[in-house]
Parts: structure tokens; sequence; C-alpha cells
């Protein structure tokens, strides 16, 4: 059951100024009311620049209009100017409720002083995530990082991997899918090979070619600390980083495999012209780790910028994703 009850009558504010008296007309949900029977605006909305501000709410609302609020006698100027400024602005009043907000939408009115309201409730936020969305004419792309973007393994992954790739090929009796998990079993020995070189010695050699690690600046950490500088391998060719993920523990030690098509999408993604996405992350990995494999993927930091990094990687727990939204603008 929702926290939310019902009155008939509730007394408008706006900070501490008192605007007037509205009555609460219930709709779908007997339930709801403001607490303590007061509408206390926190804030106006951004102004709706593409879409009528009701289009936008019914549409991001999990439930239809919460409430209507009207008056049953001719209001004083106060509220009248909170309507039209509504109204005519495209924007709406905002009631914060805990995590929660009550959008005012100011509706037409067939009488003079006599405004209307309709109230839909919607998480924290999620308006003018939206609604700065419509009104740049860009869309927000969230991506994932593992099997996604990126596969990366430690020495520890690598030998799980391959003992459970072993079992599976001794149980398999079809030849096809034999060769299929042979050959992807030379890639994780090959590759373990390469990741056991890198963290015990800082070099590793391919095809006959020795390669040296290289300190690389990272711009930013999860404790937000400059000037780390990690020890990287890059070998291009294989598409191929190797990185740790503390540079002081060697057991942090990573090789990255990036997805070949990443290249194609990412400088699509920042081709000149009118910028169509902004870019976000959402992952279950851990901060420190998921900061350096977008570190890996965007080095140049064109697509999420220095400043908006620790806001835009964001980690979560499973079923947490709605916290991404939150974070979008």
């Amino acid at each position: 059951m929702s926290r939310l009850g019902f009155n008939n009558k509730s007394v408008v504010y706006h900070g501490e100024a008192c605007l007037g008296e509205l009555d609460v007309i219930p709709t779908a949900d007997k339930t709801f009311h403001f607490p303590n029977n007061e509408i206390r605006i926190h804030h106006f909305s951004q102004l709706s620049e593409r879409c009528p501000p009701l289009s936008v709410l019914l549409a991001i609302s999990s439930l239809p209009v919460r409430c209507k609020l009207e008056s049953s006698s001719p209001v004083k100027q106060p509220l009248l100017d909170l309507h039209a400024a509504c109204f005519y602005e495209l924007k709406t009043a905002v009631v914060v409720i805990g995590d929660e907000e009550v959008h005012l939408v100011a509706m037409p009115s067939k009488l003079k002083r006599f405004p209307c309201f309709w109230c839909c409730l919607v998480p924290s936020r999620l308006y003018n995530a939206c609604l700065g969305m419509l009104n740049m004419r860009c869309l927000s792309i969230v991506f994932d990082l593992d099997e996604t973007l990126i596969v990366a393994n430690t020495m520890r992954s690598f030998e799980d991997r391959i003992e459970v790739l072993t079992g599976w090929i001794g149980q398999e009796s079809d030849p096809v899918r034999v060769s299929g998990m042979t050959s992807e079993l030379k890639r994780y020995v090959e590759d373990r090979a390469l990741l056991k070189q890198y963290a015990e010695n800082d070099v590793v050699t391919d095809s006959g070619q020795t390669y040296n690690v290289k300190l690389e600046d990272v711009p930013v950490n999860a404790a937000g600390n400059e000037r780390v500088q990690r020890p990287v391998i890059r070998l291009p060719e294989k598409n191929v980083v190797l990185t740790r993920i503390n540079p002081e523990i060697r057991d942090t030690s990573v090789l990255v495999r990036l997805r070949p098509a990443w290249e194609d999408l990412r400088s699509y993604l920042i081709a000149k012209g009118r910028k169509r996405f902004e870019v976000f992350v959402c992952t279950m990995a851990e901060r420190d780790y998921a900061l350096e494999m977008w570190r890996l993927l965007d080095p140049g930091a064109h697509l999420i910028g220095p400043k908006q990094l620790l806001t835009r990687v964001v980690c979560v727990k499973s079923g947490k994703l709605l916290l991404l939204l939150r974070n979008v603008y």
C-alpha cells in the first residue's frame, strides 16, 4: 500500500509562501494524498520545448494521473500566477516526497480564477532526464562492459574457464562441437600464457616480438585520486590489452579483448556533426575495474569527459538499474 493517502483539501506552498488552497479530487488511486494535507512545491521542472508535459509524464509514469487539483471557489492571484506560468511555459511544479516527485501539470480551465492541475507521480529526476533528451534531440545510450564490449580475464578466471571447457570436451561426442571448443580452449591457453608473462615480468613475447609495459596516466579512479599510472601492454593486431587494476598488486593483472567492431561504433558516436547520444556505462563490476575498462575503450575521453566519469560510469547491484536513470541528467 502506498504511503500516500487521500484528503479533500490541501494548502499550496511555494517555499514558505502560502499560495492558497485547492481541492484534491481522487482519480483511480483513492489512497493518494499529500503529506499533512500540504502541497509544498520544491522546484519547477525545466521547460519542455517539444512535448506537452502531460504526454511525457503519462509515458514514464507507472500509473495514470494520481489526482486532480481544482477549486470550488475563485482562488487568489498567487495560485492563478502559478497555473499561468506552468501552462504557458510548459513546465510543471514539483512536490518532492521521499525519492519520488509529484508533478503538478497545469490543465486548461473553462472558468477564470478556477485553476486545474493534474498530478503525476514519477521517480525522482526521471522526468527531467527524459525531458532533457527530448529537448536536445539527443538520446542516452547505456553500455554494459563484460561480455558485451570487452572480454576480460584474470589468471584465476582463465584457469576456471580452461577447467570447465576441458570437462565439456571430454563429454562431447559431436566432432563439430569438439572442434569449436578445442579452438576456444587453445585461445584460452595462449592468452593465459601472455597474461602470466605480463603479471610476472611486465613483458610479453608474442610471435617472436617482445613488448614491454608502458606507463599510462589514469585521469580518474574510483577514489577520485589523480596521477595514477598503470603498466599497460597493447597488442593492437589482436585487439588485446594487458593492464593492472591496482598497479601495486600483480594479482590484479587482466588480459582484455576488445570487441573488433567497437572502433567502428566509437568512430560513429564521435563523428563530426550534431551530437546524437549521451554515453553512460552501467555494470555490476567493481568501480576501479569498470573505470579502467572504459578508459581502454575510450582512451581519448571523447565519449565521456574526465569530469563526467564518476557519475556516468555507474556500478550497480542486480535489480538496481533505475539508479542509472536517476543519474542521467
